[in-house]
């Protein structure tokens, strides 16, 4: 039966709910996990960490797919995504619910053409990493004031535009040189190996730039180039690289002594602005003023104090003048002491020697007289004078012994008043 409506009768009605999911079962059931190619638009990440994309086709259908990454996914990406990008998504066709849109939730992703290039650039990355290309120790640190900025880049590049515009309005005193240079193409290593290695040779610059603007990876694979590396890591001159934008990384960055999210940034990091250098010229003008001040205010306080202790010139020489008059008057008392002093002194002194002197010849006289009598003691003649004799030979030898002498001999007798000459009649010998 079919009413006027054109609803059938007793034909099942489904609620909304019942019939979202009866779909998202069935997509379930079909699209459980699949494959997808196509141009990533609109990507924004949420401060959950869950990233919300459109997937469209690369040859401009009207075809569009809302596609979800979660966090746990996300997390494992090796690459920042970025709208324009050929990518190749996997992962499961689902019903958003809430709203009843049809939605991709991805598991993975990768960007199209770029799964051997991306492995290369990681097994060169490994390769260089450990040759020390990319310590951090081997990193200088620029010039602060760089007078004249060299630049890598292609003449018809909008990245050296961008760098001389940014160059000009910032720092308009600082000379640029550029060293033109392929940086796309197959040609395009060999060519920045020789603008590097130009650059390195004539030393005219003071700092060095390296600039090209953003693309994919094939298009910034020059920056990628073994020999592109080396020639950055050992140019003599620091250099910044500013190739790509902000998401783009290629090995040059690595090998650099320091990488710029954009050619812009790298002009802006290798001159600081004019402005700001007269700003702090203007600022350290002002402080070394107000030092000056400061010093000259303090002096002047400082001789504002000593100025009453500066006398008159005549009042201080008259001062010196009586002072070396009472220094005078006191020399001259002070030599009168001290010459009393020492008469006083000469006078005890010369009592004390002739005490001394008479002391001692009474003492040597004493010890003379005692001598003398002594020695008369002793005298031989005073010996005779008590009636003994003195016998002797006519040679005038003592005799004290009777052995000395012989019967018959001749012998002088010498008494206290005389002598007599004798004959010897007889020895006797004492037992």
């Amino acid at each position: 039966m079919i009413d006027v409506s054109g609803m059938v009768a007793g034909t099942r009605a489904w609620s909304v709910g019942a019939l979202v999911l009866a779909v998202a079962d069935a997509l379930a059931a079909r699209f459980g996990s699949c494959n997808v190619r196509g141009e990533l638009s609109g990507f924004s990440r949420a401060a959950s960490g869950h990233c919300y994309f459109t997937l469209k086709d690369a040859d401009g259908a009207q075809a569009m797919l809302r596609c979800a990454m979660f966090r746990r996914a996300a997390a494992l990406l090796d690459f920042a995504p970025r709208d324009g990008q050929q990518l190749e998504l996997r992962g499961r066709v689902a019903v958003y619910e809430p709203r009843g849109e049809l939605q991709f939730v991805v598991e993975a992703m990768r960007t199209l053409g770029a799964g051997s290039l991306y492995e290369q650039f990681l097994a060169l990355k490994a390769k260089l990493e450990g040759e020390g290309l990319f310590d951090v120790a081997r990193k200088r640190a620029l010039p602060r004031y760089a007078q004249r900025i060299g630049v890598v880049s292609s003449l018809g590049a909008a990245a050296l535009h961008d760098v001389l515009i940014a160059l000009a309005r910032r720092a308009p005193q600082v000379g640029v040189i550029v060293y033109p240079s392929l940086v796309q193409g197959s040609e395009a290593p060999a060519a920045l190996v020789a603008a590097l290695k130009l650059a390195g040779q004539r030393r005219e610059v003071d700092t060095l730039i390296l600039a090209r603007g953003g693309g994919s990876l094939e298009d910034l694979w020059a920056f990628n180039d073994e020999r592109v590396v080396r020639a950055v890591a050992s140019s003599p001159i620091p250099l910044i690289c500013g190739v790509g934008h902000e998401t783009d990384i290629t090995l040059a960055d690595f090998a650099a002594d320091l990488r710029a999210p954009t050619p812009t940034a790298a002009a802006e990091l290798a001159a600081p602005a004019a402005a700001d250098l007269l700003e702090g010229l203007r600022a350290l003008a002002s402080r070394l003023s107000r030092g000056a001040e400061r010093v000259l205010a303090a002096k002047a306080q400082r001789l504002d104090r000593l100025a009453p202790r500066l006398a008159p010139p005549a009042a201080r020489i008259a001062a010196q003048a009586r002072q070396l008059d009472q220094l005078a008057t006191r020399l001259a008392a002070a030599a009168v002491r001290t010459r009393h002093t020492h008469d006083n002194a000469l006078r005890a002194l010369a009592v004390r020697l002739l005490q001394a002197a008479h002391g001692h010849a009474t003492d040597h006289q004493h010890r003379v007289q005692t001598l003398a009598a002594r020695l008369r003691a002793l005298d031989p003649q005073r010996v005779v004078e008590r009636g003994f004799s003195v016998v002797q030979t006519p040679a005038g030898t003592l005799v004290s012994d009777p052995r000395q002498l012989v019967v018959g001999q001749a012998l002088r007798l010498t008494m206290a008043r005389g002598s007599a000459d004798v004959a010897l009649a007889s020895v006797r010998v004492e037992p």
